[in-house]
């Protein structure tokens, strides 16, 4: 289960990095912080149904949790893409994209969770 949520979340999170670089140039790795963000939030939505309501049987959460969503975020890429910015001194860039990426993440994963609850 959790393979093949991985494989799907990958090869989205892959279409999303080939539709943003058609789309956006610039220091700040914007598909990851997309993906990331989108994960959080789909993660939040998961676990406030399964806090909730207990309607995602293990398999579910493994294949849509561990798999899907695991797949799909891209932390070791944000890594590395820090790592690129330090090393292009891009440190204004550098700050933006951790502090948003750490914020708005956080931000995303409760509001989902807190969207779910409120149901």
């Amino acid at each position: 289960m959790v393979g093949i949520g991985g494989f799907a979340g990958s090869v989205l999170r892959y279409l999303v990095s080939v539709a943003f670089a058609a789309w956006f140039v610039s220091p700040i790795p914007f598909a990851t912080f997309a993906v990331n963000i989108a994960g959080c939030f789909v993660m939040g939505i998961l676990f406030g149904l399964s806090e909730r309501t207990g309607v995602l049987s293990p398999d579910m959460r493994a294949l849509l949790m561990a798999g899907f969503c695991g797949g799909f975020t891209t932390f070791s890429a944000f890594s590395v893409e820090s790592v690129a910015l330090i090393d292009s001194k891009h440190f204004l860039e550098l700050g933006l994209y951790i502090s948003l990426s750490v914020i708005i993440g956080l931000a995303a994963t409760y509001a989902a969770i807190a969207i779910v609850r409120s149901f």
